[in-house]
């Protein structure tokens, strides 16, 4: 029944599938490589083609110059130049004393925080009364640097102005709106 050619036949059709396979994976990895590409060992990091040298600005814990304070800017504020910028308000407010997405901000400088009747404000908003009880030049630079960081859980999305010249300019606008 199993004669030496029945053997010979079973171990070469093993032994050649065992070859096949053998040389299948090795091309597969060769073309579908996943992890280190063989230019280094395994686990070292890829060799860059070139590095950019970034200078040391300031020491660990040590603060970055800011440049000029708000009091400063403030006193050379351009409100022409703010009311471009309130360009990017325009979305939400309104400066004719009517609220649109946000509460109007005609005669917001001086004016108690969260304080327009019948609006509905949130209460990240509400909360921020107690950190700033009026929408005083310093109270708007702050809020208007980070909205989201100023006032935790306010609706308003806007991202803020990062530039302290924009908000100097904004608010010297805003003053003029009455």
């Amino acid at each position: 029944m199993f004669d030496t050619m029945t053997v010979t036949k079973a171990a070469g059709a093993f032994i050649g599938a065992l070859l096949f396979l053998m040389l299948m994976k090795w091309a597969a990895s060769g073309i579908f490589h996943v992890g280190a590409s063989g230019h280094g060992a395994e686990g070292e990091g890829h060799a860059q083609a070139y590095t950019i040298p970034v200078p040391e600005t300031a020491e660990a814990g040590a603060p970055a110059d800011e440049g000029p304070d708000f009091a400063t800017v403030m006193a050379s504020a351009d409100a022409a130049a703010g009311e471009k910028v309130f360009a990017k308000c325009k979305a939400c407010h309104k400066l004719d004393g009517s609220d649109g997405v946000g509460p109007h901000l005609n005669g917001v400088v001086g004016r108690p925080v969260a304080s327009i009747g019948g609006f509905s404000y949130s209460d990240g908003m509400k909360a921020h009364v107690a950190d700033a009880p009026d929408w005083t030049p310093e109270a708007l630079e702050h809020f208007l640097l980070n909205p989201k960081a100023a006032a935790p859980g306010t609706k308003m999305t806007f991202n803020g102005l990062p530039k302290v010249e924009e908000r100097a300019n904004l608010i010297a606008y805003l003053e003029t709106q009455q």
